[in-house]
């Protein structure tokens, strides 16, 4: 199936610390096709809207991303995850700058003047209070669309963005409420609560959960690993020329994962270090930074939460009833810190109970050594 969207326009060069991680992101890239349909029926249903992948940690979203802005030159590009990148003065000066370029190209003009070398944007005071330039770049470059024509922006990893700077109830980044036609939003994030979602936006809207799409996902991985390992051994071959090396690794491999296995930056880092003998560092860095979001060494239920993790480590599926009859505290003090957590929690519907476990084994694995090791 073909991930290119019709009829996007042409855009100017991303910022090049975005250039690198497009480029990082899509390397050995595979599969995910049922992503790009959804994402271009909804393009194709619409005549504007937000369309929003949902997945857990390390299942690929920023991937996906990656992999759809290199195949469509016309899409604008912003990463949340960067250094310095999850405010909104910072967001709205590279999107404005990227959709302002796009206005000229068109030939539009712009509230704005650049310097002579054409690096340089100077943009109105009011530029980053609020989303009113945004919203007027946004229409003024849908006014002179082909009737075939798409604006579509993308934002990467939406749960990072840091909202204290800005006023309460206001959308994340100050994204519009209203969007004019052709106009076209896709988001990142990891599980929310729908409360929690920091959008209050009166278009369609659309969102994908990975986790709905375990066959797929699993497809993927082994699609991902047999290229890996073509990869690999065709490089190790050139190298060494030991004809049964590439076999061993293949063996090796085969043992490593389930055939349950959906976590592509699980399976990234075990094959980068499938020959050593050691936990991979990245993996254990990526997790430090999970525990680190999950802030126990703060919290003021620090205790609690403690026990509440500690349950969580031991069992593979569990309730809020039982986890509260065990520790005999209240059910809702339990739900507050599981609802903190969510990001990082798998739910499934048993009978008439959500039942909670650790989104993947690997993370549950490493938790349960640093309860054991430091807490």
């Amino acid at each position: 199936m073909n991930n290119i969207t019709k009829n996007t326009i042409n855009i100017p060069r991303y910022p090049l610390e975005f250039q690198q991680i497009i480029a990082t992101k899509n390397h050995n890239f595979v599969g995910r096709e049922f992503v790009f349909a959804a994402i271009n029926n909804f393009i194709h249903q619409y005549d504007r809207g937000y369309f929003t992948i949902i997945g857990e940690p390390g299942i690929g979203k920023s991937a996906i991303l990656a992999h759809y802005v290199s195949q469509n030159p016309g899409v604008a590009y912003y990463n949340v995850e960067i250094a310095g990148k999850n405010r909104v003065e910072e967001f709205l000066t590279a999107i404005c700058t990227q959709l302002i370029e796009i206005a000229q190209n068109q030939g539009s003009k712009t509230c704005v003047e650049r310097s002579r070398n054409n690096l340089t944007t100077n943009f109105p005071d009011s530029t980053t209070e609020d989303s009113g330039f945004l919203s007027l770049l946004l229409q003024q470059i849908s006014n002179r669309l082909h009737s075939e024509q798409r604006l579509i922006i993308t934002i990467d990893g939406c749960d990072r963005i840091d909202i204290n700077n800005q006023p309460r109830g206001s959308n994340i980044f100050y994204l519009p409420r209203y969007l004019p036609e052709k106009v076209y939003f896709i988001l990142t994030r990891r599980p929310f609560l729908t409360d929690k979602s920091g959008l209050l936006i009166e278009n369609p809207v659309q969102s994908l959960d990975l986790s709905a799409y375990s066959e797929q996902n699993r497809a993927d991985i082994q699609e991902y690993i047999k290229y890996y390992l073509n990869e690999s051994c065709h490089s190790e071959r050139s190298v060494s020329k030991e004809k049964n090396r590439g076999d061993v690794s293949l063996n090796m491999t085969e043992q490593s994962f389930d055939d349950d296995e959906t976590n592509f930056l699980y399976v990234r880092e075990i094959l980068a270090a499938i020959n050593e003998d050691i936990y991979p560092p990245n993996l254990q860095l990526y997790y430090q930074n999970h525990l680190e979001k999950m802030n126990l060494a703060t919290s003021k239920q620090q205790k609690m939460a403690l026990q509440v993790l500690n349950i969580l480590v031991q069992e593979q599926s569990i309730s809020i009833e039982i986890i509260a009859e065990r520790l005999d505290v209240d059910e809702y003090e339990i739900k507050v810190i599981l609802d903190k957590w969510r990001e990082f929690l798998y739910l499934e519907s048993i009978g008439a109970e959500i039942h909670y476990s650790i989104y993947h084994a690997s993370f549950r694995d490493w938790l349960r050594q640093q309860i054991e090791s430091k807490f």
